[in-house]
């Protein structure tokens, strides 16, 4: 979904199609701002919407979305404004929080330095003790719960208690890490593939399974942890040659948002970005802006980079299908 207003200056543009979203008796002024339109609305349906379901309590699997509240679905944040028991991540913003409700329970059920309060079990559990007390229960995730978020186990629990339950998709951290550096994961001449992957992940599975990764595939790793020699190692392990270009960004789509653009191998000595962050692994980094000064800034040489970027000048425009 678009913007509604500018995140960076924090003006508020005007509403000018919101009333789709609002019941008939109610309507947005021409100054009414993104949240006022969803309070506006949901004043007047929360009524309704509890007594309907009263008698059939249903559980919303929500993502978040990578931080900036403006980011946030319409059907999100109308659900957040009338449940009555948020369960949630750490690593949802401030800003999205402060959206739910104060009648509203708060739950943080997330982990903070890699230590896990609630085992998973205990959070499929308190999902669904919440759905035999209350009519409209929230489990907030920030991305989209689909997507490394734990959700198939949260759904398997659900179903096995019969609880009635439906996920609300959100923009994940890649899409927002791409669009504030300005590239894209994709391109016909470089890249014709992406994989999604994690460093965080059950102890008997592979990192990079034989899968086959080519120069033409983009890796976007979500949570990479504290080491990221590690990162590196299983990625150069994997046949990623050492000089692939790599984008480290951190909080995106946050006012106190950073990134940092380097190359494989010299990532093994990067100081680790604050969480929640990504990596972007792959040819398309080099449209980043200013990529080659970023890495002579950074101590590469300047034959080094320039001759590894101008061979992606070489392909032509069909070189690559996507």
């Amino acid at each position: 979904m678009a913007k509604v207003s500018g995140k960076k200056n924090g003006s508020a543009a005007p509403v000018s199609q919101a009333s789709v979203c609002a019941p008939a008796s109610w309507r947005p002024s021409h100054h009414t701002t993104f949240v006022e339109v969803i309070n506006g609305a949901s004043s007047e349906i929360s009524s309704s919407h509890r007594t309907r379901i009263a008698n059939h309590p249903k559980v919303f699997l929500i993502g978040a979305g990578p931080g900036d509240p403006e980011l946030l679905t319409v059907r999100a944040l109308r659900i957040l404004q009338t449940t009555e028991v948020v369960l949630h991540d750490s690593l949802v913003s401030p800003e999205i929080l402060s959206l739910i409700p104060a009648s509203a329970q708060r739950i943080d059920v997330g982990k903070r330095a890699g230590f896990r309060l609630l085992t998973q079990s205990d959070i499929n559990s308190l999902l669904v003790d919440a759905a035999g007390k209350h009519g409209v229960i929230v489990r907030l995730k920030g991305g989209d719960p689909s997507l490394f978020g734990r959700a198939a186990e949260e759904i398997e629990a659900l179903r096995a208690a019969r609880i009635d339950f439906e996920i609300i998709p959100g923009i994940s951290a890649a899409f927002a890490a791409a669009a504030d550096a300005k590239l894209s994961l994709t391109d016909r001449r470089l890249a014709s593939h992406v994989l999604f992957t994690t460093f965080s992940r059950a102890p008997d599975s592979q990192f990079l399974p034989g899968i086959g990764l080519t120069a033409e595939t983009t890796v976007v790793i979500y949570m990479p942890g504290p080491d990221y020699a590690e990162v590196s190692r299983w990625l150069q392990n994997a046949a990623v040659v050492p000089e692939t270009p790599v984008l480290v960004l951190s909080k995106a789509s946050r006012a106190d948002q950073s990134q940092h653009v380097t190359t494989l191998a010299a990532l093994a000595s990067l100081t680790p970005l604050a969480a929640p962050a990504l990596l972007i692994v792959g040819r398309v980094v080099a449209s980043v802006p200013n990529c080659v000064s970023l890495l002579q800034a950074a101590g590469f040489r300047e034959a080094d980079t320039r001759d590894f970027f101008n061979q992606f000048d070489s392909g032509g425009p069909d070189a690559n299908p996507s």
